[in-house]
């Protein structure tokens, strides 16, 4: 007996499927803008050299930049969000490619902006801004440019980086197409010897959804084992990718690739390190969660197959409206006009690419434009975990919305650290109003069980990470090499740090964890997801406790786009991440979920 196969992208009903049709009516509407954009780059060369004339050349050669940045981020998005859908789609995969080469050339053609800015001095362009209407809305942007100014480099050096955009982005596309389209997975087989097909859409569903130890096991170890097959190419990948990082550090005179990211955004060193150091300080707290998970599963040791085990014979199924309707009662804090947005989205305007299909991106997400929706892509397998992951993707969504609404292009997108303050906010609503109005014993433990799994991902996984990706980082800036077999291993023995003594565990295996992440692409995106839901759980219990003024400053909050540095956007929200203080409030947070789940299964 085997499982099903997944059904092609065709057989997917419509009405699941993204509205890709309210981006471009068709493919050969989207070549038809390609070409376009091409044509319209020659526009910007007349205000090369010539943003210093006069206030009102500056405010049309600016208009005329991000209108064309904003037109190729809407190419991009529709062949990437395509290829993502469906990874085997060859038309898709060359138009993301096509796509990707004219963002390049975009960003080449618009590399000399910042170098003649800082030319014309913050002084005269202060002055400018008083004197021309269209130029008052840069103020920030300037502000933010001119703190920069030690690492924007010439006109020429800009361009050239502009370029490389494009080839360098092939490092991530090289993995992405590697475990997501061409990596095999050998069949799971559970207790009774039944095949069960393993993917990237089905994994999750294969560990988080079964009682049969067998299967989780034999999901787990085929997971693990593809990645291992190529662990020699996977490895010479990601340090081509943390060398790039290193490259561009260098290149913009920066000391560290940790200090040149954080200060893309105003970030303090010392955030990173103060998550890292409470995070290492609340260890206990974990070691006591795997031992109350041990006992209640009834076994000797724990593996890692078992973190997802459900506690309950038939653990909770969720129907997608179910989801969608349970999502909009947790999110009434927020007001109603906030509840029809998202329920619009989901039910009315395709926001969402519900289920797997053959070839589908692992993983979920929320991207787009301002200008688009803010689509969401996910496998939806009818379980609490798959509720949560929907109501996450939906904080990004209406962050998005809330601050294309509010922001011109300039501001229209914001960073990654605060972006997964959003998303968690959503599901900490969400499980807060679950677990007031659902009083099934079962269910309560299956809503703690999604918690924690959500806790371990972004407050164990998340952390362990970013302490492996900046000891990489710091070895390839020192001259020092990487194997895939040191990889491995210094993985094995953070994440046996992590666990403790509760855990057994297969070291390569496990230590192979970090050619699982695709987020390890993205230069110092991981530690994020930690201090976002820190922010997250700080806000949420502000609006339960507070009500309406606090969700006022939270949807305040959520307009502001990158016209606020992150950090003063959520103090002024009223959470203070440079603190460690939100950090320790969800680590007490999550405690009481370890007490509560202790006296459910006693």
């Amino acid at each position: 007996m085997t499982t099903p196969p997944l059904p092609t992208r065709a057989e997917i009903d419509p009405q699941y499927t993204w509205n890709a049709e309210s981006v471009f009516p068709s493919t050969a509407a989207w070549q038809q803008e390609l070409a376009a954009i091409l044509a319209d780059l020659s526009a910007l060369e007349r205000y090369r050299g010539q943003l210093h004339s006069d206030p009102a050349t500056l405010a049309a050669g600016l208009a005329l930049a991000e209108e064309l940045r904003l037109r190729v981020m809407k190419i991009y998005l529709y062949a990437a969000f395509s290829t993502n859908v469906d990874t085997t789609d060859p038309a898709a995969s060359a138009m993301t490619s096509e796509a990707g080469g004219l963002y390049g050339r975009v960003r080449a053609a618009t590399a000399f902006v910042e170098p003649e800015l800082l030319a014309i001095g913050q002084e005269t362009l202060q002055t400018w801004l008083a004197q021309e209407p269209a130029l008052a809305i840069y103020d920030h942007y300037l502000e933010d440019l001119f703190r920069k100014q030690a690492h924007v480099r010439s006109a020429e050096v800009e361009e050239l980086l502009g370029l490389l955009a494009d080839p360098l982005a092939g490092i991530e596309d090289i993995n992405s197409k590697l475990t997501n389209a061409d990596m095999t997975f050998a069949p799971a087989v559970d207790s009774e010897g039944h095949a069960h097909t393993v993917s990237q859409s089905t994994y999750d569903t294969l560990l988080k959804g079964s009682n049969d130890r067998a299967l989780r096991r034999s999901a787990w170890e085929s997971y693990a084992d593809a990645h291992l097959a190529h662990k020699h190419t996977l490895a010479a990948n990601l340090q081509a990718s943390i060398k790039a990082n290193v490259f561009q550090m260098r290149a913009r005179r920066h000391q560290s690739t940790l200090a040149a990211s954080l200060f893309e955004h105003a970030i303090p060193v010392a955030v990173f390190h103060n998550l890292i150091d409470t995070f290492q300080a609340h260890l206990p707290t974990w070691h006591r969660y795997w031992r109350v998970r041990r006992q209640a599963l009834g076994y000797d040791t724990l593996q890692p197959y078992d973190i997802w085990a459900p506690l309950t014979p038939a653990p909770a199924r969720v129907s997608f409206p179910q989801a969608v309707s349970w999502i909009c009662a947790g999110l009434a804090p927020l007001g109603q006009d906030y509840v029809e947005i998202v329920r619009r989205g989901c039910l009315e305007e395709r926001w969402i690419d519900v289920y797997p299909n053959q070839g589908k991106s692992k993983g979920a997400f929320s991207w787009g434009v301002k200008g688009t929706h803010p689509f969401i892509m996910m496998s939806y397998g009818g379980t609490l975990f798959d509720l949560s992951t929907l109501a996450h993707e939906l904080g990004h969504s209406l962050h998005s919305y809330h601050t294309w609404q509010q922001q011109p292009v300039v501001y229209s997108d914001y960073s990654l650290f605060v972006a997964e303050v959003a998303s968690n906010f959503h599901q900490a609503l969400v499980r807060a109003h679950l677990l007031q109005t659902q009083s099934d014993p079962n269910f309560q433990i299956n809503l703690i069980e999604e918690a924690m799994s959500n806790f371990h991902r972004y407050f164990l996984i998340m952390p362990t990470l970013a302490r492996f990706e900046l000891e990489m980082h710091e070895r390839v800036e020192q001259g020092q090499g990487l194997t895939a077999e040191m990889m491995i291993e210094r993985m094995a023995d953070l994440f046996a740090e992590a666990y403790g003594p509760e855990m057994a565990f297969d070291r390569s295996r496990l230590g192979i964890t970090w050619a699982m992440f695709g987020h390890l692409y993205a230069d110092y995106y991981v530690y994020q997801y930690a201090t976002g839901i820190s922010g997250a759980h700080a806000l949420a219990n502000r609006v339960l406790r507070e009500g309406a003024p606090a969700a006022t400053a939270y949807r305040q909050f959520l307009s502001a786009g990158n016209a606020l540095y992150p950090l003063a956007a959520l103090q002024a929200a009223g959470v203070d991440l440079a603190s460690p203080q939100p950090v320790q409030e969800t680590f007490a947070i999550m405690g009481e979920y370890i007490d509560r789940l202790e006296q459910l299964t006693a």
